[in-house]
């Protein structure tokens, strides 16, 4: 367990650095509110290097020292694949957001990763539903989420994001 932790710390201070440099080379001229728009990623890179020497600390003090092992991992009813199909749909969810978010905007891909993180988590605890009825649910639920975020982010804080029309709506 701890060789494990200690291998996501140092991965994670990596992304971190390589996050820190490449905010290097963003300019810091003002722009959004005031800030830079190397602002982000320097916040961001700080998270991640804090994140990192957090776990970096824990895995060298002993690892995650108040887990519980719960056994061998859940397997999804009737075909017996391991807990892993949820991580991938997961997985999938994020890149397809940054594959996607130019082309589709901002609220559809967002809405697209929510969807495919929801059935994720569902099959890594055992239990897929693969029900058209869910799956409209998590969708509606997903633009329910994203289109207030847009809007804050386009319309309060005048930061531009991606979105399917000209106009940027949708």
């Amino acid at each position: 367990m701890q060789r494990s932790q200690t291998a996501v710390a140092v991965g994670t201070l990596a992304v971190a650095g390589l996050l820190a440099a490449g905010a290097r080379d963003i300019s810091s001229e003002a722009g959004y509110a005031g800030i830079g728009p190397n602002f982000v990623p320097w916040v961001v890179a700080a998270a991640l290097a804090v994140c990192g020497l957090w776990l970096l600390w824990e895995a060298l003090t002993g690892g995650f020292r108040n887990m519980e092992d719960d056994g061998p991992a859940p397997e999804i009813e009737g075909d017996g694949k391991p807990c892993w199909i949820g991580f991938a749909a997961v997985s999938a969810g994020i890149l397809l957001n940054a594959a996607l978010i130019t082309s589709l905007g901002f609220i559809l891909s967002c809405s697209l990763c929510f969807v495919l993180a929801t059935r994720g988590y569902r099959a890594s605890q055992g239990h897929p539903d693969l029900r058209p009825a869910t799956l409209a649910r998590d969708l509606l639920v997903g633009l329910a989420i994203s289109a207030p975020v847009y809007w804050l982010f386009t319309k309060l804080l005048a930061i531009n994001l991606p979105g399917l029309t000209a106009t940027g709506w949708i």
